[in-house]
């Protein structure tokens, strides 16, 4: 089936949005770049599981590192709000509009 890559795309992308941690990585990237240990602080988890949460988002396309100095920052990447609202809009089509 031509359509069974898509669907295991879509899968890996919600997969990764499928924990509380990973959300919340997401939610205080949205406002801004932050390293492992801010991260950490904010949500009150360790810094290894910030960093074993980011790989997951990384892998999945939507979240970006830079280093700077000693300290590595992370961010969305440019298109991971558009990657997200299109896997939505994939699985749970928009009605049409043509009834006004």
């Amino acid at each position: 089936m031509s359509e069974r890559p898509e669907v295991e795309k879509l899968a890996e992308l919600f997969s990764a949005l499928g924990s509380d941690t990973r959300l919340g990585i997401l939610r205080e990237l949205g406002e801004q770049a932050l390293c492992v240990g801010a991260l950490a602080m904010r949500l009150g988890v360790t810094q290894s599981a910030i960093s074993q949460h980011l790989t997951v988002l990384r892998n999945a396309g939507l979240v970006q590192s830079d280093k700077q100095g000693s300290f590595v920052h992370y961010s969305l990447t440019e298109d991971a709000r558009e990657r997200c609202r299109a896997a939505l809009d994939s699985i749970i089509p928009r009605p049409d509009r043509q009834e006004e």
